[in-house]
């Protein structure tokens, strides 16, 4: 498998993330959903995907924070003081993020929107923080798996109850055919898709807009 960066980078990568979410939550007191769009809106995901090596060790986990601080909001974290003391739930998911992501070579937005998002991890804290990183990786891709396969199949099933084909159910809803097929295969959420793409879809389907996102 092709990696963004060399494995030597991986250490820092790891500890920056891991010192980003938590100075982040813990420190700064900022909800951690929202922190993390705004990680992936503010391009710092981007260039770590990338192998930019300014952003794997160039710069510090706080100084990452401040640019997503500085590019998504108006918040000012000029004066953080930040001494980690111990690993919380938080540090650690940043720290087992930033290994699965290099390891999978997958980006962080679709590991966030097939169902690992930074909620999950952190809920994964007490049972896998003493744990090997093989052993992360393991739960992660089962995680994601799952996810996939129950978007795929929410739609799909519906789909094909009715004997429609994926450019009839596109023709019938208004959908783009792309749009279904992202939703099919799990590479989008159907889950976060626009109320009116729900609502159009259901009613090409025959079903209410809840079965859909059940």
């Amino acid at each position: 498998m092709m990696r963004a960066y060399n494995h030597y980078y991986l250490e820092d990568v790891m500890n920056n993330l891991a010192a980003m979410f938590d100075c982040a939550a813990n420190v700064v007191h900022y909800d951690i959903s929202v922190f993390y769009e705004m990680f992936l809106a503010s391009g710092v995901a981007a260039q770590i995907e990338m192998g930019n090596p300014r952003y794997l060790s160039g710069l510090s986990g706080i100084e990452l924070m401040h640019i997503v601080f500085k590019k998504c909001s108006d918040k000012d974290v000029q004066d953080i003081d930040y001494h980690p003391f111990e690993r919380t739930p938080e540090y650690w998911a940043g720290w087992a993020l930033a290994y699965y992501q290099w390891f999978t070579a997958k980006s962080f937005t679709y590991i966030q929107r097939n169902g690992l998002d930074i909620k999950t991890l952190i809920s994964l804290y007490p049972t896998l923080h003493e744990a090997d990183l093989s052993k992360v990786v393991e739960t992660a891709d089962t995680i994601i798996e799952r996810h996939i396969a129950e978007s795929r199949s929410i739609l799909k099933t519906l789909r094909k109850q009715l004997h429609l084909t994926q450019s009839k159910l596109a023709e019938l809803s208004g959908v783009s055919l792309r749009m279904i097929q992202a939703y099919e295969q799990g590479d989008q959420d159907i889950r976060k898709a626009e109320a009116q793409t729900v609502f159009a879809l259901s009613k090409a389907l025959g079903c209410k807009a809840e079965v859909i996102l059940e």
